[in-house]
């Protein structure tokens, strides 16, 4: 069927939108029934643990469309999931994806939106084996389950952490939200090569981090940074019932994103602490197991990771600097 650039959604309807994206697709071997039945249906990883995560966009919530390419919009939708797996030491294997769409979203965005997520499942060799379109008189909200595959007992958690381990940050913090706050300034155009702004359109998950961290058994705790550095802290000392001490002298972040908000007249600390859609790993580690650290940090490359404080006694979570410590902030939470 052609369609012309404002041709939408409900002018083609369900079967059509499905034959667009099935279209699109090849399956691996390991791959018995893939699209177009009720459910896939795949061979079992032998001597693995499946690992399954699931979440949704929403849009006006995750990502605005005023400002956020179609491709950028399905690409950070499987990114954010990919980035889960990363977080737990696991190889992704198999996407599932489910779309609500308004009657009036056009076609060329789908087509945009659904290229940005087969890109990025190919780049993680992941691919789509199902899912599901229904219509939504919302907006427009994307759902998407992943699957990935780890070692025995190698799978990394939120809840290993204990005093005196060091705390580790991949790549930079801050960088998403001050590419965010660029794009709603209107400072910029998503085309425009600011690594900022393109840290935030097309995140990468660290896979490979979480993968060398997983093999080399270097890691005592994991978790994403996907609502703030300050989250991502909460979220293991709750889940390890320990404190954390920060040193935001050593916090990770781009010449960039100080610049512009030194700029705006804003905080570059509390970006980095408090915003989100950076998808690094924070994770820590035995002082004794810096060694295997340094193992997987050889297999790792070129991404920073930077020790950015200590596992503490106690409940205490505080940011030190040079006037003193205070306490962590809160990261994002919805409904806060």
């Amino acid at each position: 069927m052609t369609t012309s650039s404002n041709t939408t959604v409900a002018e083609i309807g369900e079967q059509a939108i499905i034959e667009r994206i099935t279209r699109r697709l090849e399956m691996p071997d390991w791959v018995d029934v893939g699209p177009g039945d009720d459910a896939a249906v795949v061979k079992p990883p032998r001597g693995l643990r499946e690992v399954l995560t699931t979440d949704a966009l929403v849009d006006g919530v995750h990502f605005d469309q005023a400002f956020v390419p179609a491709d950028a919009i399905g690409h950070r939708a499987l990114a954010v999931n990919i980035s889960d797996l990363a977080a737990m030491g696991a190889e992704p294997r198999a996407v599932l994806l489910s779309l609500a769409l308004p009657a009036t979203l056009r076609v060329a965005v789908l087509d945009g939106l659904i290229e940005g997520f087969l890109r990025q499942a190919a780049a993680h060799r992941a691919p789509l084996v199902g899912g599901n379109i229904t219509r939504t008189p919302g907006p427009l909200v994307i759902n998407v389950t992943a699957i990935g595959t780890v070692r025995p007992r190698r799978a990394l958690e939120r809840s290993g952490a204990r005093p005196g381990d060091e705390i580790y940050v991949t790549g930079a913090v801050g960088d998403a939200a001050t590419g965010l706050a660029i794009l709603r300034a209107g400072a910029t155009a998503p085309t425009v090569e600011s690594a900022c702004v393109l840290r935030y359109l097309r995140p990468e998950p660290r896979v490979r981090a979480g993968l060398q961290l997983s093999h080399h058994g270097a890691a005592s705790s994991c978790v994403d940074l996907s609502d703030g550095l300050a989250d991502g802290l909460r979220q293991l000392a709750r889940a390890s019932g320990v404190g954390v001490e920060i040193d935001a002298g050593a916090l990770p972040v781009s010449d960039e994103a100080r610049a512009w908000h030194t700029t705006a007249g804003t905080d570059w600390l509390e970006t980095a602490l408090g915003g989100g859609d950076d998808y690094e790993l924070l994770f820590t580690v035995r002082p004794r197991h810096r060694g295997r650290l340094r193992g997987a940090r050889r297999r790792i490359g070129d991404l920073p990771i930077t020790r950015i404080g200590v596992v503490t006694r106690g409940a205490d979570l505080s940011v030190r600097d040079a006037s003193g410590c205070r306490g962590l902030p809160h990261g994002f939470e919805h409904f806060r």
